[in-house]
């Protein structure tokens, strides 16, 4: 059985990889996340076997990583992953005045958030009298939330939704409530990282399917949910993060049916659809392809980042079991923000002509960037949260790791994937004010020129802790 360390690394990155290169992944690993603080790492012999190296290279190794502080070695105990002290760490200034954040593709709020929030006070007060609790969440802006669905070609009732408090909080609340532990789950590779997280958290195997910004290879596609049947398929089919691209209409009626032939529960994380520049086309949602979809949606990336509002469509009878699973570990979604979204939701014009403009904006920004980085160009983007952009070369990671000297924080490839590939990838966000993606690209460019006509291409990765 292959370890979560090599399931992580991925065997092919790690080939011929040096006791140093070898450390820096395994350290990238720790400082993503994906390998937790105090778990347990494969003994020297068990991973020398794994990865067909020699135990000599492993022990190296490790020994670099204890001595930095990110293994600890328990006598009876094994080894286990640790953190150095704070000081130790290899992290850029937190100071947002001199480090830029390139993880987090989010905009800033929308104008009218404020207005918004005045307007809905009066709403707020109205609901002094209650207990403040509302499991499935406030009618009127279930009312919105469902009238956005009908607006787009799906008719749907408020009795079909549930608010959430964010669209990662709808997806853990969907898999708890279908409690499908060790069974198999589709995902795109790449794929929004908190996603595969929270697949992993609730015992799912995760069987890939590859995207690029050209789309979606839809018999590969088909073909995994007719061969392994997986219990559910997380698909990102609008201005998919982070690729941009979108699955075309004919694509999404013959995956749909598949996956209903293959008892394979949909779930449509709609995050993204709203953040059109210049598609030029409206997709009907996956939603009407049946009772087998469950659509995610959130308001965080068309009004902004701190409003923790999220949705749930689904058949009733799912939607029941949601509600009687959702107190075990919340009683409902904060009242405050569901008032100032049922306001915001109001105006939903408004609101996606600001999100075009800033995101058309943030694009130019990137593209004129990119032209000054020698190799790179902008990749086809016409909405969504970022460029996915194409180096060229494996060296998405020692990018990364050049990057932080230049106080720049951005995720490499493999972080989106399930096995550390796409390590000739780089996600770089078009949500940014245009002056802020000037100098984060000035300072891509420079790590560019630190590591350009290198051949130590070391695959190791460093991204941050968070990414969205």
């Amino acid at each position: 059985m292959v370890s979560r360390m090599v399931e992580q690394l991925g065997t092919q990155s790690v080939a011929g990889a040096t006791a140093r290169v070898l450390a820096e992944q395994i350290r990238a690993l720790i400082l993503d996340g994906r390998m937790t603080v105090g778990e347990r790492v494969p003994s020297e012999r068990a991973l020398a076997a794994e990865l067909r190296r020699s135990r000599s290279t492993i022990t190296r190794a490790y020994d670099l990583l204890h001595d930095d502080g990110y293994l600890t070695r328990v006598h009876g105990g094994g080894t286990r992953v640790a953190l150095p002290s704070f000081s130790a760490l290899p992290l850029p200034s937190a100071d947002s005045s001199t480090a830029i954040d390139l993880s987090i593709a989010s905009m800033d709020s929308t104008p009218g958030l404020y207005d918004a929030t005045v307007r809905s006070l009066p709403r707020l007060a109205a609901l002094r009298g209650t207990s403040g609790y509302s499991l499935q969440g406030l009618p009127e802006l279930r009312d919105a939330v469902a009238g956005r669905f009908t607006e787009r070609g799906v008719p749907t009732s408020a009795e079909q939704i549930i608010i959430t408090s964010g669209a990662l909080n709808a997806v853990n609340l969907i898999l708890t409530a279908i409690g499908k532990r060790g069974e198999r789950a589709l995902v795109e590779q790449p794929t929004f990282p908190h996603a595969l997280e929270s697949l992993h958290l609730h015992g799912y195997r995760l069987l890939p399917t590859p995207v690029d910004v050209t789309g979606w290879d839809s018999a590969h596609l088909m073909d995994q949910l007719l061969r392994a049947r997986p219990a559910v398929a997380y698909l990102i089919p609008d201005f998919h993060n982070p690729t941009g691209a979108t699955l075309p209409e004919e694509s999404r009626s013959r995956i749909a049916a598949t996956a209903r032939s293959a008892g394979t529960t949909m779930i449509i994380d709609e995050t993204t659809a709203e953040l059109e520049i210049d598609r030029g086309w409206a997709p009907t949602p996956l939603a009407a392809a049946g009772p087998h979809v469950v659509t995610v949606g959130s308001m965080s990336k068309i009004a902004w980042g701190g409003m923790r509002i999220g949705w749930i469509r689904a058949e009733r009878a799912l939607i029941e079991r949601m509600l009687a699973v959702r107190p075990s570990f919340e009683l409902g979604t904060a009242l405050l923000e569901q008032c100032i979204a049922a306001e915001l939701l109001a105006d939903m014009p408004a609101l996606t002509a600001h999100v075009r403009e800033r995101l058309r904006a943030g694009r130019a920004a990137v593209e004129a960037g990119l032209a000054d980085i020698d190799g790179l160009e902008m990749p086809p983007t016409p909405g969504g949260l970022s460029a996915w952009v194409d180096l060229g070369t494996p060296v998405s990671t020692r990018l990364a790791l050049a990057a932080r000297e230049h106080g720049l924080i951005v995720p490499p490839g493999p972080r989106f994937t399930t096995g550390g590939v796409l390590e000739r990838r780089l996600r770089i966000p078009i949500t940014l004010p245009p002056e802020r993606t000037a100098v984060a690209l000035t300072r891509l460019r420079s790590a560019w020129s630190d590591i350009h006509g290198t051949s130590d291409v070391d695959g190791s990765a460093l991204p941050t802790m968070a990414v969205i």
